[in-house]
């Protein structure tokens, strides 16, 4: 099985720490400062003792670090008037010209929200080391038209309500539909929080790259947990969608596009009626049938119905780079292939501000002071929920690939602590506590090797997935930000919880194995995987031009087989 995963494109070379800037100063909101955004805030060398007004600078500088929208009075007289400052402006460019806060993201966020009504939108970026990858331009002016079409056709304007009307009449208003450019996607949301946020922005990629209105079901506090996307405009489906039991659509519904090509109720060879809405099933279960969705001319078909639902649990986008159709405009979105995912999840979900609280909160208290943060991320998936084999594994991957120090003998002598002395912290995320107690005691009683200081955090231990719970699902949210904000990760195969850290941070994890049985530790524990992008779980396996079965893993450049499930697709870059 190693073997056979190797030859999948396993890189198990970990990339050598690099340590922040030095000298480093640290802002009250617990984030450490390198020296250009330190002279940027009037902020002296740690080596100089600062005259008296550099002190007061100083207090303002840590004062206005500490909210997202800052006043700053200058001047001498009170009536002087504030300059308001946004949080993305703190840090302005230093001497080289190179250093700044970009809360747009390179453009990909639109401007304008109200920022008290979503923290995270605009203050994220001030938590992140890493930028992330720049969005292309025209991906941007992509995301710009999709907005304005939300706004046009969204709830609440007259296009949606006829667009109802003709949806309760069972009329699919052939030209006059297309005429108004106001088609829908009604996206299912269900399962765990990872499967929803994959299954969301699998629909939005879809919505952008056929033209339609993306309507996300508010079933799951899908509301509550993330900002609104789109501005001005809402993304949640409405109250009194006349589909009452789309919810419950599922494999053996009539309505399928699997069901109604299987029993030539839609034919692609010959002109029909159009159905008012189609149902699109591509759950794990999904037949042959239902995954002629990733076909040419059954996307033809598609395009003309009005109102399309989708029910999937999976990350579908590797399944629409097989689609001709979609080659030419997913090359313009996306040069670098492997930043799909990365840019949609940034664009898209934002932590409400109650997670945003929880992420904020932890940060300053755990991770900001340290000088190096590796996530680790522990599913469960045997029958023994504490597991030895486990432990070792992650010991064995993070120690391998120099992520973690190895730990002295109990006899030795422990290495004497300075202030030069090195600072990790550790942040684990699993529903048991077992692993983060046992990783912590490690450290805890034995020194580091290398002499570095290291602390192991968790910030909760739920002990069984409870979907749907609106405390369970914030702490979760939670913990997928805050596990992509470390600067290295690692992740357990076949989780969409770790697909959703690695895609938010822009970062390649070491990706532990899934043992053949519970008694084995792989060898390798872990490898590096190919892109940060996620796993498509349940691919079709048919090659739509040949008309037979096929290796889909084969077919374009830009899709391969994942390292963690062999029969999965990967989007990858090969530039």
């Amino acid at each position: 099985m190693r073997q056979r995963e190797a030859k999948l494109g396993v890189d198990g070379a970990a990339a050598p720490w690099k340590e922040p800037p030095q000298p480093q100063q640290r802002s009250a909101a617990g984030r450490w400062l390198d020296a250009e955004a330190a002279a940027a805030l009037g902020l002296a060398p740690r080596t100089k003792r600062a005259p008296y007004c550099s002190v007061i600078n100083v207090v303002l500088a840590a004062f206005v670090l500490t909210v997202p929208t800052m006043v700053i009075l200058l001047g001498a007289r009170a009536s002087a008037p504030p300059i308001r400052i946004s949080a993305a402006d703190v840090v302005r460019r230093g001497a080289s010209g190179e250093r700044s806060y970009d809360k747009l993201l390179g453009g990909l966020l639109a401007d304008g929200f109200d920022e008290r009504s979503c923290r995270s939108r605009y203050q994220s970026v001030m938590y992140r080391r890493r930028p992330g990858r720049r969005p292309p331009a025209y991906l941007v002016s992509k995301l710009r038209q999709q907005e304005a079409l939300q706004r046009r056709c969204g709830p609440g304007t007259a296009a949606y309500g006829h667009a109802l009307e003709q949806l309760r009449s069972g009329k699919s208003g052939g030209d006059t539909v297309g005429a108004q450019d106001c088609r829908y996607l009604v996206s299912i949301s269900y399962r765990g929080l990872g499967n929803r946020i994959l299954a969301t922005a699998s629909a939005f990629l879809y919505a952008v790259l056929t033209g339609r209105v993306l309507l996300v079901d508010p079933s799951n506090e899908m509301g509550e947990l993330f900002c609104e996307p789109f501005p001005d405009t809402t993304w949640l489906l409405p109250p009194g969608f006349p589909l009452a039991s789309y919810t419950n659509f599922s494999i053996s519904t009539a309505e399928s596009y699997g069901n109604m090509l299987r029993n030539k109720v839609i034919r692609t060879d010959a002109a029909g009626d159009v159905p008012a809405f189609l149902y699109v099933h591509l759950d794990h279960d999904a037949t042959e049938q239902d995954k002629f969705f990733f076909c040419d001319e059954d996307q033809r078909v598609l395009r003309n119905i009005p109102w399309l639902v989708m029910r999937t649990d999976n990350y579908i986008v590797p399944g629409l780079f097989l689609v001709p159709g979609f080659q030419d405009e997913l090359g313009r979105l996306f040069p670098e292939p492997d930043t799909v995912f990365h840019h949609a999840v940034r664009y898209l979900f934002h932590p409400s501000n109650h997670v945003w609280g929880l992420v904020a909160r932890y940060y300053d208290a755990y991770l900001a002071t340290a000088q190096q943060r590796v996530g680790i991320q522990v599913r469960v998936f045997g029958s023994q929920p504490n597991s030895p084999e486990l432990l070792e594994q992650i010991t064995r991957c993070t120690q391998k690939e120099g992520l973690l120090p190895e730990v002295l003998l109990a006899a030795a002598d422990p290495v004497a602590p300075g202030p030069s002395r090195k600072t990790k912290a550790v942040l684990v995320t699993s529903l048991k506590s077992w692993y983060y107690e046992k990783l912590k005691g490690m450290y805890w009683e034995r020194a580091a090797a290398t002499g570095e200081a290291v602390s192991v955090q968790q910030p909760s231990h739920e002990e069984f997935q409870r979907s749907g719970a609106r405390s369970h699902d914030a702490k979760a949210w939670a913990e997928i930000y805050l596990l992509s904000l470390t600067d290295a990760l690692v992740t357990t195969a076949w989780s969409t919880f770790g697909y959703v850290a690695q895609g938010l941070g822009g970062l390649r994890p070491w990706v532990m194995y899934r043992p053949d049985n519970e008694t084995h530790v792989p060898d390798p524990p872990c490898g590096r995987d190919v892109s940060m992008e996620p796993c498509f779980h349940a691919p079709p396996f048919y090659d739509c031009r040949l008309k037979r079965g096929a290796d889909t893993g084969k077919i374009v450049p830009q899709v391969q087989h994942c390292i963690d499930m062999s029969w999965g697709l990967k989007i990858v870059h090969r530039g």
